[in-house]
This record gives structure tokens, C-alpha cells and sequence, in this order.
């Protein structure tokens, strides 16, 4: 009997698998069938070859292709074995890098020893951000001990991942080949792209990073920031229509019932109402930057509760600290409230700056644009009072809202893995930011009130 076998291997070359019985060693096919002297004679040549093998064994050998008739088997890929050698390639490229960071020369990395490799500048340079998430989410499963040698090839070469959608797709035509694994490739979301980058910007830990980017759907939205800043360019257009100035620098609205006075220092709703008028659109514009810039991002990760009590801590700092330390100044504008969130950030920034890329030229454009509004505020407060500009405005709400950023920042905003030394921390911000403003407070209820000669 002779028993014929299609199949499909690497090549896209066919065989014909013949198994011989000692019993039909002589001569195979139907005793009716007329052979010629060729065909006879190549079936004894069989019949010798198969003595030297066991009875049952199977007996591989080449034949001529068959007929596109005989088979409708389709390969999802022609070139498999090209891949093949290419991941060969791929393997031996990657071999270098996963042994230098392989101490033990075991073949595999422990899980907490790898996810610190992968923020090393080696990887992160040669993997790919895609690339680096897959091995990251892959650490933090946890489904081993450590990661080997050979499942850190198989998510670079994307073997399993690409096998699979390849044989999913192959049949509606969709891809024929590996090669085209590219057309499954689907474009995320601006939104998904926005809260990526928001969590690469103001986090960290890449466990937070990844948990932020998978789970936030902006519900409840960022309402906070938002409404401040309509509120603030609100008040701002209002005076600015009633007063017809529309200078850079402006006019401070002296009279208004909003602006913090020292010699309206009973009234006490201005220590926080002064944050909705500005000096001149130059003030405003900057502030609603930072504001939207690094407000509502922070907002977008830590919440409207925790970024709305850090903002109004910085407002109230910078009436409290200007009634202490500047005490014969006006005060308006939200830089209290601003330079809270600012310093916040930066605060983040200075404590994590090694494990964020680009971490120097975050603090040095933090601090090159903080110093140039502070300077800013700086000569305005004096150079305004020499040129007989009006009444001063004070510069100290921008220093002492950093402080209140730096101290209530610590206090309020999510700490997701808090150390014994981050906790130390957590009572020397709350201890000093009690300190100080309980002590603005009984300065401004004991002193004398002061009295400005309009």
C-alpha cells in the first residue's frame, strides 16, 4: 500500500511520506494495474530502501509539486524561513544588551532588578517607548520570578503577537504574510495620546505612569481650573471695558472690593478675592499659561479637590505673607495660586528628576521662566513707585505662594508609595506651613492697621 501525504513546511515545498510493511515489500498497487519497465523498476528500488528501516517507520521523500487543483492549503507566510534567520539576528543583537545587565550569567534577570534596567540609558535608547511598555507591563504581572533571556527576544521580535494576528487575519485576506503585520497597526486616540503624555510629564513611577494611561476616562473632568480661569479673564474684560485700558502693564483697580489694601485688612475676603483682578493683560495672559499649562494636567492626575486646596493655599500665603513682609503694597492677581501649582510640579520634578527623561532641562525651563516673572514683578514694584506710577503691587505673593506650593503640595497630592522618608517629609511641609500662617494671623489681627493717603 502506498500512502501519500500532503503537506506544508517552510519553502512552500511538498513531499510525499510513504510507509512500507515488511509484508508488501515486493511489489505495491493493484494487482490489475499495467506498469511499464521504468515504473517497475523504480518500485523495486522502494522495496530495497525500506528493509533497511523498520517495519511502521515513516519515510520521507521529495516529490514533484502537486497540482494547484489538489490543494486549496494557504500559508500565512511564504518567507517564514527568512523571518526565522532574521530573528536569529535580532536574538544575537540582543544578547549583548540583556548580558551586560545579567550579573550572574544565568540567563535571566529578577523582575525588581529588570524594571530598574529598564530605565537605564541602554535601553532606553535602543528599545523603543511601545517596546519598553510591553516588558514593563510584562515586570509588573509578576506571572515569574524573572524574565529570561528567550521571553525577552520573543516581545522584541514580537514573535507570539505577530504569529497570532497573522494567523487571525490571514484567512479574511486582511495580511498574507508576516511582513505585512504593519496594516494591523491602529493609531491611538488623540485623547489616549494626550493622558500619555500627561503621565510621562507629572509622573514618575512607571507602575503610575501605566496604571494613569489605562484607567483615566476624564470623569470627574477637570473642572477647577477652568472655572477659575473664566472667572479670572471675566473680572478682567469687566475692568477693562469700565476703565477703557487696554496697556500691557494697565491699571490696578484700586477702588475695587476684591483688591487686598492693608488699610482693608477687617474685610477679610479680600486675603483671597484679590486672585480675579490683574495688572494689565501682560499679568493675566502669563498667569492663565501656567495656569492651563501645568494646572489642569496636575488637576487631570491628582484631582479638582487636592489641586483646588493647593492653589487657594498658595492665594492665601500671598496675602498673608505680603501683609507681613510688604505691608504698605497693594496686592491683586492669581501668581499666588499659580506659583503654588508651579512649585508643586517642580517639587516633583527636583525629588525625581533621574528617573524623568530630560529631568535638568525640566528644572532649568521651570526656573528660567519663574525668575523672569518674579524679576519681572520685582522692577514693576519699584520702578512703579519711582516713576509715580500709581500704587505699588506687590512681588512677595510670588515667593510665598511658591512656599505654600512646596509645603501643601507635599501634604495634599497623591503619593503613591510613600517611604519613611517621603513621611518625615509630609511633617516638616504641615509643620512649617501651620507655623507660618498662624503666625501672619495673629500678626495682621495685633498690628496697627495702616492708612494709605489717596
Amino acid at each position: 500500500m502506498r500512502l501519500l501525504f500532503r503537506s506544508c513546511i517552510p519553502g512552500g515545498k511538498k513531499y510525499v511520506a510513504l510507509i512500507m510493511n515488511d509484508a508488501n515489500d515486493k511489489k505495491l498497487g493493484n494487482p490489475g494495474d499495467k506498469k511499464s519497465d521504468n515504473n517497475a523498476a523504480a518500485d523495486e528500488k522502494i522495496s530495497q530502501e525500506s528493509r533497511l528501516i523498520r517495519p511502521q517507520t515513516l519515510k520521507v521523500a521529495k516529490a514533484s509539486p502537486e497540482p494547484d487543483t489538489l490543494s486549496n492549503f494557504s500559508t500565512c507566510s511564504t518567507d517564514l524561513d527568512e523571518n526565522e534567520i532574521r530573528r536569529q539576528l535580532l536574538a544575537d543583537k540582543w544578547r549583548q544588551l540583556f548580558d551586560k545587565y545579567d550579573s550572574e550569567g544565568f540567563g535571566e534577570i529578577p523582575w525588581d532588578d529588570f524594571i530598574e534596567v529598564l530605565k537605564t540609558p541602554d535601553f532606553i535608547q535602543a528599545i523603543t517607548p511601545n517596546k519598553r511598555d510591553i516588558l514593563l507591563d510584562r515586570a509588573l504581572e509578576r506571572k515569574t520570578t524573572a524574565i529570561t533571556f528567550q521571553d525577552f527576544v520573543n516581545i522584541m521580535s514580537g514573535k507570539r503577537s505577530r504569529s497570532f494576528k497573522c494567523a487571525i487575519h490571514s484567512r479574511d485576506g486582511e495580511v498574507t504574510s508576516e511582513n505585512d503585520f504593519h496594516i494591523l497597526y491602529k493609531e491611538p486616540p488623540l485623547f489616549q495620546k494626550m493622558v500619555h503624555l500627561i503621565a510621562e510629564e507629572f509622573l514618575t513611577e512607571g507602575r503610575d505612569r501605566k496604571y494613569y494611561a489605562d484607567h483615566y476616562t476624564c470623569c470627574p473632568p477637570p473642572v477647577f481650573i477652568l472655572f477659575i480661569t473664566i472667572l479670572e479673564l471675566g473680572f478682567f474684560t469687566y475692568y477693562t471695558i469700565s476703565t477703557g485700558d487696554l496697556s500691557p502693564l494697565g491699571t490696578v483697580p484700586i477702588d475695587s472690593v476684591f483688591i487686598y489694601r492693608p488699610d482693608k485688612r477687617s474685610e477679610v475676603w479680600r486675603f483671597l478675592f484679590y486672585m480675579v483682578l490683574h495688572a494689565g493683560w501682560l499679568h493675566l495672559i502669563f498667569n492663565l499659561l501656567v495656569q492651563l499649562l501645568v494646572g489642569l494636567p496636575l488637576e487631570m492626575v491628582h484631582g479638582s479637590l487636592r489641586i483646588g486646596v493647593v492653589y487657594m493655599a498658595g492665594v492665601l500665603a500671598g496675602s498673608l505673607g505680603t501683609s507681613v513682609i510688604d505691608s504698605d503694597v497693594f496686592l491683586v492677581g492669581a501668581s499666588g495660586g499659580v506659583y503654588a501649582l508651579l512649585a508643586a510640579h517642580l517639587a516633583n520634578v527636583l525629588l525625581n528628576y533621574n528617573q524623568m527623561e530630560f529631568g535638568i532641562v525640566r528644572l532649568l525651563a521651570i526656573f528660567v521662566v519663574a525668575s523672569a516673572d518674579v524679576g519681572f514683578a520685582v522692577y514693576n514694584r519699584y520702578a512703579g513707585e519711582l516713576v509715580g506710577a500709581g500704587p505699588p503691587v506687590s512681588y512677595v505673593a510670588h515667593l510665598t505662594g511658591a512656599l505654600a506650593g512646596l509645603t501643601i503640595g507635599l501634604l495634599v497630592l497623591k503619593n503613591f508609595e510613600q517611604k519613611l522618608r517621603e513621611q518625615l517629609m509630609w511633617w516638616i511641609a504641615l509643620g512649617v506651613y501651620a507655623a507660618c500662617t498662624i503666625f501672619a494671623v495673629i500678626y495682621n489681627v495685633t498690628s496697627p492697621s495702616y492708612t494709605y493717603a489717596t
